[in-house]
């Protein structure tokens, strides 16, 4: 009796221990880093292109109004001496105005910015999380993680499935372009 019990308790541990070393290898876990899938992938070269090119025509426009502003400035400066106390409270009621107009147009290019950031950047995010959800069901990941977004300071390089991801990811986008025209 005291034998039999033996033998079970060593049958169950070995059991254990063989259920313990198989499921290490269905737990796979990968993580994307995609931030550089942003950089790498011809859709987020394309993305960041889009999104320089706005923002320099914007700032060149600001830029401009902001140098306008300062002429105006200037003249008025030099005006002031010559001019009556009325016509002078009027331009600089309408420097003040066109102070404002400026603030304005600042305020409304940052929001325009971060708005067609935020487009660009959350369809490519939508496309790889169909590409990604593929991926894990088709290679049996049990975790896919982002890099930053999940707060992992460290992974070793072996589970980083991003190398992966962007070929796959710039050929998904070659075929939707080639549908779409």
């Amino acid at each position: 009796m005291q034998t039999a019990k033996i033998a079970f308790a060593a049958a169950i541990l070995f059991l254990f221990s063989l259920t313990a070393s198989y499921g290490a290898d269905v737990a796979k876990i990968g993580v994307v880093d995609f931030q550089r899938i942003l950089e790498v992938s011809s859709s987020g070269k394309s993305a960041q292109a889009e999104i320089k090119s706005r923002g320099e025509k914007m700032e060149a426009d600001l830029k401009e109004k902001g140098t306008e502003l300062e002429e105006l400035k200037k003249r008025l400066e030099r005006e002031v001496l010559v001019m009556s106390k009325e016509m002078r409270e009027e331009k600089e009621r309408e420097f003040r105005i066109k102070i404002n107009d400026f603030k304005s147009l600042e305020k409304k290019y940052k929001e325009e910015f971060k708005v067609l950031n935020n487009r660009l950047v959350n369809r490519i995010k939508k496309d790889l999380f169909e590409l990604i959800e593929e991926m894990g069901k088709k290679e049996g990941y049990l975790l896919i993680l982002e890099k930053r977004e999940a707060g992992i300071l460290y992974s070793p390089t072996v589970i980083d499935i991003t190398d992966k991801l962007i070929p796959l990811y710039n050929e998904k986008v070659a075929k939707q372009s080639k549908k779409d025209k």
